[in-house]
């Protein structure tokens, strides 16, 4: 039986290929990864937000292929329900896919104004203020995560699909020095130090192809 296969873009500037790669990971699924090269007319169009890209993330398994990240999670979670990328709860589940679609959907001014960009470094960046508006929401969801399940992930003590979700978030605030509180500081650090985000940033490290228009003060 062939592989599974995880189709991605850049690690050091896509979010969704991210989130898809987190997902298979969390789930325990072993995928062959296939790069879409961040020259690409189609990934470079995702990457500069100009377009809903269909290409990244893909996965394909056993006759399925799934290309929304929403649709892998929830692909992932029916074929491993063990890995409890949902709640068990009824309402604890339907919290967490409602925090999930909120980032799937939303949140386009920080995606703009603070792309991903794991090899920048960028102190004392200025945030507009519709972007530090999208913070702000990130930030009272994971405080009312946090404290609601009682962390350390944002639904208790399993890493799910709404830290899968997030996780390029935390990346950003990163990269753009953001300022975070003690609680929602302390899981941006715990998501960051993860090892399969420590192996993602590595390989993101070691990308030659740099996007110029991604790497302007915005």
């Amino acid at each position: 039986m062939a592989r599974a296969t995880l189709t991605i873009s850049s690690k050091n500037y896509s979010s969704w290929s991210l989130r898809g790669w987190l997902l298979t990971r969390y789930a325990g699924l072993e995928v062959d990864e296939i790069r879409v090269a961040p020259d690409d007319i189609a990934a470079r169009k995702e990457l500069l937000l100009m377009s809903p890209s269909i290409l990244v993330p893909c996965l394909r398994h056993e006759g399925a292929t799934v290309w929304d990240t929403l649709a892998i999670g929830e692909y992932l979670n029916e074929l491993r329900p063990e890995a409890g990328l949902l709640p068990a709860d009824r309402v604890a589940r339907a919290h967490c896919r409602s925090v999930c679609g909120e980032m799937h959907s939303g949140f386009g001014n920080l995606r703009s104004a603070l792309p991903m960009n794991l090899k920048g470094d960028s102190p004392g960046f200025r945030i507009w203020d519709r972007a530090q508006a999208d913070i702000d929401r990130v930030l009272e969801i994971w405080r009312d995560c946090l404290q609601q399940y009682g962390g350390p992930y944002l639904f208790g003590t399993q890493r799910g699909m709404a830290d899968a979700m997030y996780a390029p978030v935390a990346t950003r605030f990163k990269t753009y020095h953001v300022a975070l509180d003690e609680l929602c500081g302390g899981y941006a650090a715990r998501m960051l130090a993860e090892p399969e985000m420590q192996a993602w940033r590595r390989a993101a490290l070691e990308e030659p192809d740099d996007i110029e228009e991604l790497d302007m003060e915005f």
